[in-house]
């Protein structure tokens, strides 16, 4: 009983670890480090990075906390598919402001780029679960692994050894999910999915 606890406590960590509004960061990371924008001064680097911080990480989570204590629910009662669609607007006004407050100090457009992809995909979860429950867990973690694609064709690089990486997490973040039976395995997948060809379609279209 004890070894059943602490698997649901370990999925549990997982999952506030790896939140869903954490692409965008995961995405200028890559960017950052494996493009030419490496070579942007560090302050401009971390200027961008702790906006995308507040406004798609920070102020989403802490508004949706504040919503979910006013209504009095749990983290599981908030997962239910009739209780996401205020969260998901929530969310992507959050997205929209950071956006826009972006391509108003003139970034470079494969930063903005990260942003419109995100957006994308919460517009299309949000969509989605009108009809029906899907993970945007693993919706971000395919997210992060099309927008690692995307960029692999746009600069040339080899993306095997981070594919790997952001796969296995995948793996990780799906498993919890459904461990602590808030998806199944058809939700689990069709968010990573759904992640991958918005991020592939948000960077190297939009």
């Amino acid at each position: 009983m004890s070894r059943q606890k602490s698997i649901i406590y370990l999925a549990r960590f997982v999952s506030m670890l790896f939140t869903p509004f954490y692409l965008p960061l995961m995405g200028l990371i890559l960017l950052f480090t494996l493009s030419y924008l490496a070579l942007l001064p560090i302050v401009y680097r971390l200027e961008v990075v702790i906006i995308v911080y507040l406004f798609t990480i920070l102020l989403p989570t802490f508004i949706i906390h504040v919503y979910r204590r006013y209504q009095g629910w749990n983290l599981i009662e908030l997962g239910h598919r009739e209780r996401r669609m205020v969260p998901y607007v929530l969310s992507i006004m959050c997205y929209m402001l950071c956006t826009w407050l972006l391509r108003s100090m003139n970034v470079f457009h494969f930063v903005s780029s990260i942003l419109m992809a995100a957006l994308l995909i919460q517009i299309v979860c949000a969509v989605i679960n009108v009809w029906w429950k899907i993970s945007t867990h693993t919706a971000a973690i395919g997210g992060v692994a099309g927008a690692l694609m995307a960029f692999a064709e746009i600069f040339g690089f080899n993306p095997v050894w981070w594919l790997c990486g952001v796969l296995c997490l995948a793996g990780v973040m799906g498993s919890a999910r459904m461990i602590l039976r808030q998806h199944s395995l058809s939700q689990v997948v069709a968010g990573f999915g759904v992640g991958f060809l918005c991020a592939v379609f948000g960077i190297l279209f939009l």
